[in-house]
């Protein structure tokens, strides 16, 4: 999240549940802060855990058999520890009054390619074990998770706000760990190879990565919805400013 205050007219679920997780990490940011980490520091090493995503998905693809999802499954649990360290770089520069403008720049950019790479490796991990249509609707999740994130940008950059969504970066942080989590703890139970087949059809509809490919494929749908969406209000917000 960007070194910067974010304000609100109005309290929702969402930002509810964001100051309930501050009050939990705030200890743990003091200490950072005592121990002379910056945001930037901070920021950058949750650029690093994101970079080891993509390895552990890749070590996955080349040395992993196609059944054996346990480092799908690890890879979620880094993706939610790399998500932490996105919270943790903002709350060092309020609590530690170090925000600056170059952070708040360096944080968005490396949030970016933290994004790309760990996206980067869910697509070699896919078509690697084959699983083609995942690995369309995984880039496709990409496009629309750089599309939210850039309308934003150019919208605030022409002086309106833009802020909304149902698909904002921590949202697709914890749906993309969460599921990664249980897809790995699921292939212990019922296995990397269980496939659900519907009389009547000749393929399965379901199977173990499952768990992790759909709501990839849903994220694919909503990030781009979110975008859409951030498009047309950029533009009510545009003609409005001009018409002033």
């Amino acid at each position: 999240m960007a070194q910067q205050t974010t304000t609100t007219t109005a309290p929702n679920l969402r930002t509810s549940l964001q100051l309930g997780i501050y009050k939990v990490i705030d200890p743990f940011v003091k200490v950072l802060i005592k121990l002379g980490l910056t945001p930037n520091a901070v920021t950058s090493i949750g650029f690093m855990l994101n970079i080891g995503v993509a390895v552990i998905f890749i070590a996955g693809a080349e040395t992993g058999a196609r059944i054996n999802l346990s480092y799908v499954g690890w890879a979620g649990g880094l993706i939610l520890f790399a998500g932490l360290f996105d919270m943790l770089d903002g709350q060092v520069a309020r609590l530690g009054n170090m925000k600056s403008t170059f952070g708040a720049l360096y944080d968005s950019v490396l949030d970016r390619y933290s994004e790309l790479i760990m996206f980067l490796g869910i697509c070699y991990y896919l078509v690697a074990h084959h699983y083609f249509f995942s690995s369309i609707f995984a880039f496709i999740a990409l496009i629309g998770s750089m599309m939210v994130s850039y309308v934003r940008a150019r919208a605030e950059g022409l002086g309106v706000e833009c802020k909304g969504g149902l698909m904002q970066r921590p949202e697709r942080v914890v749906t993309i760990g969460l599921c990664a989590i249980l897809c790995g703890v699921m292939s212990n139970y019922i296995g990397g190879d269980y496939k659900l087949y519907v009389p009547g059809i000749k393929y399965h509809v379901f199977e173990t990565m499952s768990f992790f490919t759909l709501p990839i494929t849903i994220l694919a749908v909503l990030t781009n919805i979110t975008a859409f969406n951030r498009l047309r209000e950029a533009k009510k917000a545009l003609e409005e400013k001009e018409q002033q």
